[in-house]
């Protein structure tokens, strides 16, 4: 039987394993209930097994039967600060959610490790699984990096591979693209100190508000003008907040912005750029500027070896239709930017949107409402198991 027969026996128990992990999503980088049905899952096959100190990681290490060298496998574990409104049977209601499908991520990992395993002496070499946590802004991946992911096995890995489930791409479709394929991504944090007053009379304070929009609104403009359009940025302001009475103008007023780029060169300019026009704006006004600019996460750069690899494989297990070229880039970010950094690989997408929907009408990833579909649970699984045997034969 070939893999991905394999995986297709497995389906139900990776339906159940997706599911107890959706019930109960933990956030960030501590997840102790989630490592533990992980290591439960994992029990029982030949791996060597270690666990974070500073985070709730899994590093599994297959030894292949064969001598050869070593690929890592990424699935991220954490889930979201969201309430979720789905109406599935399985839905979590701790107050957190799987929004962006980290479960189904843990789950095909898990079912990679169980195919390899059943064919470890054909392997020529080591898999390194990495179940990570704290991929949603904690960074949970230069933490696995810092304490020794990379050297799990012994020997650097010659390939990394992640894949990254989407609710709103079609159903089974796997996509990818050589070189960027997600933005780096930044926090810009303003506070603008005035003088309060009464909103009556506001000439005799200094008003933070009216500086804060106009800030916003610069920064907007800014894009457009100061960049080029074939090297984008994005900025989006997700937290404005002033005030407490409607007739008080208040001593202060601050926002929060995600910065999203697609090159080292943009990601610089618009540091130094932002920056200045918040300092300048605010000066406009008569205000002092407290500032953060915070670079999160690099460019998500896919090795052009890699990805043509990854696309050859899934045209070759799945057919022809189901891998498609992603024309531009995604502004979303990943830390796995980290390892892609350090070891040359690939980066997929995996749509899980139901059957038969229409992807373009569908919540997205982060949406209370988003759903994703079990159904491509074993196709990742093989996906991954795929790669990993391939690359070690070549």
């Amino acid at each position: 039987m070939s893999l991905h027969d394999d995986a297709l026996a497995l389906a139900p128990d990776l339906v159940r394993l997706r599911q107890d992990l959706h019930r109960f999503p933990e956030v960030g980088l501590d997840l102790p209930r989630t490592q533990e049905r992980v290591l439960r899952a994992l029990d029982g096959l030949p791996l060597e097994v270690s666990l974070g100190t500073g985070l709730s990681s899994v590093t599994a290490v297959l030894r292949g039967g064969r001598p050869g060298p070593a690929v890592l496998l990424r699935g991220d574990m954490d889930g979201l600060p969201v309430v979720e409104k789905t109406p599935v049977p399985f839905a979590a209601e701790n107050g957190a959610m799987h929004a962006c499908g980290h479960d189904l991520h843990t789950t095909m990992l898990a079912g990679a490790a169980q195919l390899l395993a059943a064919r470890r002496e054909q392997l020529h070499g080591d898999v390194v699984f990495m179940f990570q946590p704290g991929e949603e802004g904690w960074d949970g991946a230069g933490a696995m990096l810092a304490e020794g992911v990379l050297d799990a096995a012994g020997k650097r890995p010659v390939a990394a591979y992640a894949l990254h489930v989407s609710a709103t791409m079609p159903h089974k479709e796997f996509s990818s693209r050589r070189g960027p394929i997600l933005a780096a991504s930044a926090a810009l944090h303003v506070t603008l100190h005035g003088a309060g007053g009464h909103g009556a009379v506001p000439h005799r304070a200094k008003d933070p508000v009216p500086a804060a929009c106009e800030i916003v609104t610069a920064l907007q403009t800014m894009v457009t003008r100061r960049f080029d359009v074939f090297d984008p940025v994005v900025i989006t302001v997700g937290i404005l907040q002033a005030g407490t009475r409607r007739n008080i103008i208040p001593d202060t007023a601050r926002f929060e912005a995600t910065v999203r780029t697609f090159s080292a060169e943009a990601q610089a300019k618009v540091a130094d750029a932002s920056v200045e026009l918040v300092r300048s704006i605010a000066a406009a006004h008569g205000l002092r500027a407290e500032i953060e600019y915070l670079p999160e996460y690099p460019v998500t750069v896919t090795d052009g070896t890699e990805t043509d690899f990854l696309a050859d494989t899934v045209r070759e297990v799945f057919g022809e239709e189901r891998f498609r070229t992603l024309p531009n880039p995604i502004p979303g970010s990943e830390d796995f930017s980290r390892v892609l950094e350090a070891v040359p690989g690939s980066f997929a997408w995996l749509g899980a949107a139901p059957k038969g929907s229409d992807p373009d009408v569908l919540p997205s990833n982060h949406s209370p409402h988003a759903e994703f579909d079990d159904a491509v649970l074993p196709d990742g699984a093989a996906l991954y198991a795929e790669l990993a045997a391939r690359r070690l034969a070549a």
